[in-house]
């Protein structure tokens, strides 16, 4: 069996409480924008740090409905990165919107704000800053500039539950944070499922609005709308599982000490972490000139080493017809070099170290 994501271990962690909120749920007989979704959407605003939060049907749809509450809409541009999970660009694109791509900075492979400015232009209507790998973009520049060109910004927090800078949460400098809670993150729930937060009461009442057909009240329909609704279930699942998130953070981020000590000098570029900022190490990436190979290797070993992302979203087939002039340096060597290795808070020591004595076998061999 391969060593590699196992959101499995979370539910068997929590298993009595988990088992315990599903059973209120399916006795309750709500199961669809009750209780447990507004207490859930309470208390993750107030863990982040936010006036408020709501819950929707997936990271993706988070990105949706908070562009579109931001007025993003056919013929404007999103200004984002390249080096993402295809969602964040989907997003733009479900909006009528044209992304267009900023390089990245080569050591937290988030977005480099010495490029940003040249990407903005007349029809710029916002900008997606991706905290990547749980590590926080430079959004406090970010947000100075698109204040100064009076543009919206959406943060992209899929990967960074609890991640702050200057002890301040992500999801709360933008208009509007977006999280995902697919099982493998952070805070993941048993399915999918998302949420936007904002303190702006306006962007709030529109994306609520905009995630259940429009409706100010059952059946009417004040403005155009859709169904994304994050349902009684995993709330109630996420309910449980935010009590643990900080503990579950310090634990990823213990991980990522030990991978550091274990691999200084094996030829591996590690995780750089930006000055000022606490990242959550939603995944732990490194860099090898060698890296197909080494993946090979780890495979061998009974280790699943996984690659986000081989293909930028500029290149892949579906948009490299509308970016062929793009140039992303940054973004194309990261997408040749990176690697995510195993990565969870419940991961053993003894995983951990056979994890980094194959790595440095295969360094040590191929110096």
């Amino acid at each position: 069996m391969l060593l590699c994501s196992n959101p499995r271990a979370q539910y068997l962690a929590h298993k009595d409480e988990i088992d315990a909120a599903m059973a209120r749920v399916l006795n309750g007989g709500r199961y669809i924008l009750g209780a447990e979704v507004e207490a859930f959407e309470k208390e993750f605003a107030r863990y982040i740090g936010a006036a408020s939060a709501l819950g929707v049907g997936s990271g993706t749809e988070a990105l949706h409905v908070a562009l579109a509450a931001c007025g993003v809409g056919p013929g404007d541009e999103v200004v984002t990165v390249s080096h993402t999970a295809v969602a964040t660009v989907a997003a733009i694109e479900l909006c009528g919107a044209r992304p267009v791509f900023v390089d990245i900075r080569p050591d937290t492979f988030t977005m480099d704000v010495a490029r940003l400015e040249a990407a903005l232009g007349p029809r710029t209507k916002a900008i997606v800053p991706v905290h990547l790998y749980g590590h926080p973009a430079d959004i406090v520049d970010i947000v100075a500039i698109a204040k100064r060109r009076g543009l919206r910004v959406v943060e992209d927090c899929a990967q960074a539950h609890g991640a702050s800078v200057a002890g301040r949460k992500v999801g709360t400098f933008g208009d509007v944070g977006c999280f995902s809670f697919y099982p493998t993150k952070n805070l993941g729930a048993l399915g999918d499922g998302g949420a936007v937060t904002t303190s702006d009461p306006e962007l709030r009442n529109k994306m609520r609005l905009l995630r259940e057909y429009g409706w100010s009240e059952r059946y009417v329909s004040a403005i155009p709308g859709w169904n994304t609704r994050l349902d009684e279930l995993q709330a109630a699942i996420l309910r449980v599982k935010l009590r643990h998130l900080d503990d579950d953070n310090a634990a990823r981020r213990r991980v990522a000490a030990t991978y550091t000590a274990g691999l200084g000098g094996s030829g591996l570029v590690l995780p750089k972490k930006a000055t000022g900022v606490a990242a959550v190490y939603h995944l732990y990436v490194v860099r090898s000139a060698r890296r197909d190979t080494l993946i090979e290797y780890l495979r061998s070993q009974g280790i699943a080493a996984l690659i986000h992302y081989p293909v930028p979203v500029h290149r892949q087939p579906a948009y490299r017809e509308r970016s062929a002039a793009t140039s992303l340096p940054a973004t194309d060597c990261a997408s040749a070099e990176v690697l995510s290795l195993p990565m969870y808070p419940e991961l053993r020591k003894v995983d951990i170290d056979t994890v980094i004595e194959a790595t440095r076998r295969f360094e040590g061999c191929n110096a």
